[in-house]
């Protein structure tokens, strides 16, 4: 899995030497701006951790040996325990690390708690930064300006049984009604199987329904900008809402059994051979590969609703940033790109199996390791990301739609009132939030 060494190592050089000049700006909350000395990193702990850490360890020598007389100390903190460990050092700068990676849809919520630098001019003047995905520039940006710099991205596309689109002559499905037809011709040959495995939990496996329709989860007053109202219930939206609804019946995914399931649940039913598709994302492969269904599946990206398109999917990932309580600014926004940039990222590619954000980088890695083309393809297509509110993080945590779903599964309410009292829900949390 080595991505084209050479353009690593030219990445490589040409990163090295961009950090030889870091610019220096003032609008840290710290009034110093230290060009020696220690700075702390905050990374996320990942399962199998030390690729990651090996990777990390490579810009961190370069650095080092860039800036004379300048440590990194780098913690790896676990990911369940992160938002207490953030809310803290936000609450006491002394104990705050300088640079640190956190979800991307954590943005908005870490900027209304002040706690990340506006890091806009140095991103701007990057030269790297133009090859950004535009949906990860957005992932970094609240209110017109750039908090942080994308580390890598995920995305979901559709896994299905090759043995068994063999055994019943069936070709991947090229829009969301053949994917309906296909998953109910699956279950009725094989009635062990789910047809398509959805989940009444899985937000992010319903989406794509919904903007593959034409709908939206919320729009911004103005047009952009921090403030928002829900457009979950839109006719469009409501349109997605039952498509993705009514596959939870008897004939393809029964709703007592997944009504309840998440997207682990799914692609944990899919790795254990007992569904004929499902909705995965590149990050979904090792859990895959070590399932009954190794050397038996392929992935394509979800189709839309026109034949031949491509269903919008949700652009996940994590993003790296800059503390504003850092007393080392230029030092902490260079290593931020460093820790970001094309070079790093083709090595975490490699290492980790992390998707570049970078396009140009991205499209390098698809060349080398064929199963992320149509992870690429999804992308290429055009990607959708949470409202910039820090509203969204209640909505999130509060499970407003998943229990919209469940409603509409349950037969408890219509698609139009569930939407409706998720709307509200939305709204409200967009209103308390500011």
């Amino acid at each position: 899995m080595k991505l084209a060494p050479r353009f690593a190592v030219l990445l490589a050089a040409a990163a090295v030497a961009a950090g030889c000049a870091p610019q220096t700006s003032d609008n840290s909350s710290s009034d110093k701006d230290d060009k020696s000395g220690t700075l702390r990193v905050w990374l996320f702990q990942e399962v199998g951790n030390d690729p990651k850490a090996k990777v990390v360890d490579s810009v961190v020598t370069a650095f080092e040996k860039a800036h004379k007389g300048t440590k990194v100390d780098v913690e790896y903190i676990p990911i369940d325990t992160r938002a207490q460990r953030v809310k803290a050092a936000f609450n006491d700068p002394k104990s705050a690390p300088d640079v640190m990676e956190y979800g991307n849809t954590d943005t908005a919520g870490y900027v209304k708690d002040g706690g990340l630098l506006d890091v806009t001019k140095e991103f701007g003047a990057w030269s790297e930064a133009k090859d950004t995905d535009p949906t990860a520039k957005q992932s970094v940006t609240v209110d017109g300006k750039t908090y942080g710099s994308p580390f890598y991205v995920g995305v979901r596309a559709l896994y299905y049984r090759t043995d068994v689109f063999k055994d019943l002559g069936l070709q991947p499905p090229k829009s969301m009604a053949e994917l309906a037809a296909t998953a109910r011709k699956i279950h009725k040959a094989k009635s062990d199987l789910y047809g398509l495995v959805v989940g009444g939990a899985y937000t992010y496996g319903a989406m794509p329904f919904v903007w593959a329709n034409g709908g939206e989860l919320a729009t911004a007053k103005g047009g952009s900008g921090g403030s928002y109202t829900s457009a979950i219930d839109s006719a469009a939206a409501q349109k997605g809402i039952k498509a993705y609804t009514s596959l939870f019946t008897s004939d393809n995914c029964p709703a007592a059994k997944c009504a309840v399931m998440g997207g682990n649940d799914t692609i944990t039913a899919f790795a254990a051979g007992k569904a004929g598709m499902a909705i995965g994302g590149d990050f979904s492969h090792t859990a895959v590969e070590a399932g009954k269904v190794k050397g038996k599946y392929a992935v394509v990206p979800l189709p839309g609703v026109a034949s031949g398109s491509v269903a919008p999917a949700f652009a996940g990932g994590n993003n790296i940033g800059v503390l504003k309580s850092t007393s080392h600014r230029t030092l902490a926004v260079d290593l931020m790109e460093q820790l970001t940039s094309k070079a790093t990222q083709a090595s975490m590619f490699d290492a980790m199996g992390f998707l570049p954000t970078f396009t140009d980088v991205r499209g390098a890695a698809a060349a080398k390791v064929p199963f992320e083309k149509p992870f690429v393809q999804t992308l290429a297509a055009g990607t959708k990301f949470v409202p910039a509110s820090p509203g969204w993080s209640e909505i999130d945590s509060s499970l407003v739609l998943p229990t919209m779903l469940q409603e509409v599964i349950s037969g408890k309410k219509s698609v139009a009132a569930a939407s409706g009292d998720a709307a509200k829900k939305m709204n409200s949390a967009f209103s308390s939030a500011g």
